[in-house]
């Protein structure tokens, strides 16, 4: 079995060809049991979560499971706070094939998931892209975004401002045009895209703040009480998910529900949707809004292209 380096991965996923893969993917479709989410009680107060991410495609004939550690109080002690692992094997003879650092590939196809949606969901003409969170996810989605639209400036706002403003200086050294701000309301206001990758627990970003227009990018929250905007944002909205999975497993949208915010007739549609209909999705003046909660055919697509090129 051949074990793939982080520096592979980065070297054997571009994300050109990663947006497609993942198109192709949800397009074709891959079966995918809901993913297991164990909450594990640490010292100190703040849990960490474990999950596992199984998916398999007959049609491609390989399979996988993905295993993820997330414990944000490593943040205190300068660790990441993603760690991951995926094994892919071989879908009929059940043969292991590779195990790959995931920790990039997660990053990775996160940030070309979200591009992915935003390529059926925002403005054409967007120019101006604005990235909540300078994180690992943060840091990739001027990447991944760049592959399907022009940016003129991309604002970063991060609440360490030492990271948001080493993420600049990243972006600013390979020639885009990147800018660190202090005012998210302004920030929010001006943006044509909004891209949220925090760990946040209360919403940081208000509804009264959204434009016509706008595409509201929501990654971050992964857990039934973690939230990146308000009622009024998701009322404001019309809303798309990578899947029905974001309903139960999200605050960004079970919250909503059980207060009668909106109902699951609200959502307008999937991934798998937004790839396989030939649909116009959205006019100048709609706020659209897409809430991802990361899906393990998303990581099989990567999985499979990183073997590919290997």
């Amino acid at each position: 079995m051949r074990v793939i380096s982080k520096k592979e991965v980065i070297e054997r996923l571009p994300y050109k060809e990663l947006i497609e893969a993942l198109r192709h993917m949800f397009s074709s479709g891959a079966v995918a049991p809901l993913r297991h989410h164990h909450t594990m009680a640490t010292e100190g107060g703040s849990d960490s979560t474990l999950l596992l991410m199984p998916s398999w495609s007959s049609s491609s004939g390989f399979g996988g499971v993905k295993l993820v550690n997330i414990n944000p109080k490593n943040r205190e002690i300068d660790l990441p706070s993603i760690s991951a692992s995926y094994l892919l094997f071989d879908q009929k003879t059940g043969q292991h094939l590779c195990l790959m650092d995931a920790s990039e590939m997660t990053a990775r196809r996160t940030a070309a998931a979200s591009a992915l949606a935003a390529s059926y969901l925002a403005r054409p003409d967007s120019s101006k892209l604005l990235v909540v969170g300078a994180g690992k996810v943060g840091a990739q989605i001027p990447h991944a975004y760049g592959e399907k639209f022009q940016f003129d400036e991309i604002s970063i706002w991060n609440r360490n401002k030492k990271n948001q403003t080493e993420l600049v200086d990243r972006l600013k050294a390979i020639g885009m045009n990147a800018i660190g701000v202090n005012s998210l309301e302004e920030a929010v206001k001006a943006a044509d895209i909004i891209s949220c990758a925090t760990l946040a627990n209360e919403p940081i970003i208000k509804g009264e703040w959204l434009q016509p227009g706008q595409h509201i990018d929501l990654i971050g929250s992964f857990t039934p009480n973690m939230r990146e905007v308000d009622d009024e944002a998701i009322r404001r909205s019309n809303i798309f998910v990578d899947t029905r999975a974001a309903l139960i497993e999200s605050g960004e949208l079970k919250i909503p529900l059980q207060n009668g915010v909106i109902e699951e007739d609200d959502i307008c549609a999937s991934l798998y949707e937004l790839c396989a209909l030939d649909k116009n999705w959205r006019t100048d003046s709609d706020i659209t809004l897409f809430k991802s909660v990361g899906h393990a055919i998303e990581d099989l697509a990567a999985a499979m292209l990183i073997y590919q090129n290997a």
